[in-house]
């Protein structure tokens, strides 16, 4: 546990203005710790030791930071946008070392400007959803003539190849001897006869017919701040920024906003696809991102939204064969239930897909 007098030495290091007067937890976010840097000065500041060991390469995760928020803050300054500095993340270079990242004691640490009176929403209902909609096809929008190479902070980390791929080896090596319980293998055998159907993002960017955009890769509303009035200013948690298909945003968001129940309710016979949340999503990204998206792009959305419960699945359910080493479970059948829910989360997809299409369509 860092004192107060390490986390001011460490904060010092930044390019910051005015005298630290209190650093303070912020925020709940599960992979970085992230602190509050208050100051006499103009500005607070935000704090963060980046999680190595999901983030292993921090130049790379940094260089695309950098990247994408310059690109961004100067298509705002183009476009005589006001309050710029409200509406895109700005991270401080550390004067001794010119870097945007600090390494101290085997910790790795970060400082970004604070958005005074800005908030975030857990809330998901159909005009949130459209919120978002709007607000992450517009953040993949202004990067879509991006110059700059970006990396993947987190290798194939939607590839639903690498994701078959680990099933099969699990089934094999069934190193848990989970293999013998009947539903599991019934589980094992409705996913692979699905499987091809699921990995043609691939094999369509392989075909030269699917494009590769810079994503966000973890589009959830309370990824995107909101000012007082409930308008958008800018898109948050950059950390999974990279190259990814389309349907790593448009996807994601739906597998958890879409789902009448948590992932790991027991109740998977009561899971359903919301076709309102749905519609409201698609909608708001349509307008926003509709302007660069490819004909294969936008005819294949509604496969995406089939294809990240169906993704989740699969990995839910190789983690317990595997025996649990991957996800935190809190009861031995916990990666059973999450799979019995994205399963039926999968299905009742797949049953609304002509609903879906007819609102892309008519989008």
């Amino acid at each position: 546990m860092l004192t107060q007098d390490s986390l001011r030495a460490i904060a010092r290091r930044f390019a910051i203005e005015g005298n630290i007067t209190d650093i303070k937890p912020l925020g709940s976010g599960l992979i970085n710790d992230t602190l509050r840097v208050c100051t006499d000065g103009k500005d607070d500041y935000v704090l963060q030791r980046i999680n190595t060991g999901i983030f292993k390469d921090v130049a790379l995760l940094q260089h695309n930071i950098e990247s994408v928020t310059a690109h961004i803050r100067a298509k705002l300054e183009e476009q005589g946008v006001s309050e710029v500095e409200r509406r895109v993340l700005r991270f401080l270079p550390c004067p001794e070392t010119g870097r945007s990242w600090w390494e101290e004691d085997g910790g790795c640490w970060r400082m970004s400007v604070l958005i005074r009176d800005s908030y975030t929403h857990e809330t998901v209902d159909p005009a949130h959803s459209r919120i978002a909609g709007l607000a992450f096809g517009q953040f993949q929008a202004q990067l879509a003539d991006l110059p700059e190479q970006l990396g993947e902070t987190i290798p194939d980390f939607h590839n639903m190849e690498l994701r078959a791929r680990q099933l099969h080896e699990a089934v094999n090596a069934d190193a848990a001897g989970r293999m013998a319980i009947p539903e599991i293998a019934a589980l094992v055998g409705e996913m692979q006869e699905w499987e091809q159907e699921m990995c043609k993002a691939e094999r369509m960017h392989r075909e030269g017919i699917l494009p590769k955009r810079i994503c966000h890769c973890d589009t959830k509303v309370n990824n995107i701040l909101f000012d007082a009035d409930g308008q958008v200013l800018c898109v948050i948690d950059l950390d999974t920024v990279m190259p990814s298909f389309v349907f790593s945003d448009f996807g994601d968001f739906l597998r958890t906003a879409a789902n009448t129940l948590p992932e790991d309710d027991p109740a998977a016979d009561k899971v359903d696809f919301r076709m309102d949340i749905f519609e409201a999503f698609a909608s708001g990204y349509l307008e926003s991102a509709g302007g660069f998206l490819t004909k294969v792009e936008r005819e294949n959305l509604p496969y995406a939204a089939c294809l990240f419960p169906y993704m989740q699945a699969v990995r839910f359910l190789t983690d317990y064969i595997n025996g649990d080493t991957y996800y935190k479970i809190k009861y031995p059948e916990h990666n059973l239930v999450r799979t019995r829910n994205q399963w039926a989360l999968f299905k009742a997809a797949l049953s609304k897909v002509p609903q879906m299409k007819e609102i892309v369509e008519r989008a």
